[in-house]
């Protein structure tokens, strides 16, 4: 049985590539029977899609972009030739933040380099940075930071076509919907004569910031005056000035840290250590809790205790601003990185603690089966998706609490091994 579903499941892949290439619906009756096909299975990595494929698929999307406001005149240039790019459909499966450990993603994100070119670029824009500090309220070594960590202040934009990134990614289907609405709001950005060159990353992302095209539809600005909000050109102050309303939207506090690196007391409780525990800091100051210098933790409202490399890794004390920097990346070794960066730029010190450099990452197959194997034992892991979200961290902490084990929910291979 076991051999005889294996076949099966390949023969399906194979179908499948098939249907992708005729396009749905191109030979009667392969529609119905794509229809009856299982959903890939966990783990499957192989990227399904076509240039024929693309192209039936374009032709399907047309009605409902029109129907979006997108002129015919536009779609049809804008998407004429378009290219399957199955590259892209691979790195939206694989994204850095999530495959590798946090201290290898510091290490590259937060180089001596990346400081030293990061307090060059602020230098030479100061004026301008101040200005949108003024007019945003964000400092403008947070906004230089995530300029930094985008496009390495804009040297390195992206050389990939938006628009041929966006379609391979709502063609491919994984999160279809997302994409092409994204598809629709770069067709708008193009009919409004605001891009010359569209080029970004892999996930259609693109300018000095990396806007995504909905980003910029809710929060570009045209900062100066020039009746565009071009976030793409050598003139970095629109995209710098997006950045920083995009952060003021979602409530940035000017004068709050994102986080302070501490120091945990021995016996401390490590199932405080979450963002759902949130304590005012005189609590955590009299559960032994200090600054990585032993100094007295400053006070700039309730917080919470986050350990992302673990409990032998670096302890950061985090407030509102922390959660604010995740609008821009959901992943905590991005939001430490744009963090880290902002200090390092301000004059402040790195990171303080090591790291347990020799634990690696888990592969995407073992963040997919340490969450299997977790639900599976009674701890909801909120799913089967590879992403170790803040259920799947909940989960590890109350089964690391059942084993006697430090409950820091961090996603380790002895973790994984134990649920085996």
């Amino acid at each position: 049985m076991r051999g005889g579903a294996k076949l099966f499941e390949k023969f399906c892949k194979i179908l499948r590539r098939i249907l992708a290439a005729l396009g749905t619906g191109a030979v009667p009756g392969l529609a119905v029977a794509q229809t009856i096909l299982p959903d890939p299975v966990a783990g499957e990595e192989d990227v399904m899609g076509s240039q024929a494929g693309l192209d039936a698929w374009v032709q399907d999307f047309r009605p409902r972009a029109l129907a979006a406001g997108v002129s015919a005149a536009t779609f049809d240039a804008a998407l004429r030739g378009v290219e399957f790019n199955p590259k892209v459909v691979e790195r939206d499966r694989n994204q850095n933040e999530f495959t590798k450990t946090i201290w290898d993603y510091l290490d590259t994100a937060v180089s001596e380099d990346r400081v030293a070119l990061g307090l060059k670029a602020i230098a030479k824009n100061r004026d301008l940075l101040e200005r949108i500090e003024a007019e945003y309220g964000v400092e403008k070594e947070v906004v230089a930071a995530v300029w930094g960590l985008e496009s390495a202040y804009g040297t390195y934009r992206g050389d990939l076509p938006v628009l041929g990134s966006l379609a391979t990614l709502a063609y491919e289907g994984r999160r279809g919907a997302f994409f092409e609405a994204e598809l629709i709001a770069a067709l708008r950005i193009v009919e409004g004569g605001h891009v010359e060159r569209f080029v970004g990353s892999w996930a259609g992302a693109s300018g000095h910031t990396q806007f995504m095209p909905s980003s910029w539809e809710k929060f570009a600005v045209d900062f100066d005056g020039d009746g565009k909000r071009n976030l793409w050109g050598e003139d970095p102050g629109d995209a710098l000035a997006s950045t920083a309303n995009y952060l003021r939207h979602w409530r940035w506090v000017k004068g709050q840290p994102w986080g302070v690196e501490v120091r945990l007391p021995e016996g401390f409780d490590y199932d405080q250590t979450t963002e759902r525990v949130v304590k005012p800091v005189a609590e955590w100051q009299v559960m032994g809790v200090r600054t990585v210098f032993g100094a007295d933790l400053p006070d700039h409202g309730p917080g919470s205790i986050l350990l992302p490399g673990g409990h032998r890794g670096a302890a950061f004390l985090i407030w509102p601003n922390f959660q604010v920097i995740e609008r821009y990346n959901t992943a905590d070794a991005y939001v430490v990185a744009i963090g880290s960066l902002s200090d390092r730029l301000r004059g402040g010190p790195a990171i303080q603690h090591g790291w347990p450099r020799e634990l690696r990452a888990l592969t995407l197959a073992e963040r997919r089966e340490l969450q299997d194997l977790l639900t599976k034992a009674g701890f909801d892991a909120g799913g089967v998706d590879g992403r170790m979200g803040p259920k799947t961290v909940a989960a590890v902490k109350a089964f690391q609490k059942a084993r006697g084990l430090v409950p820091d929910g961090y996603p380790s291979l002895e973790v994984l091994d134990l649920l085996r």
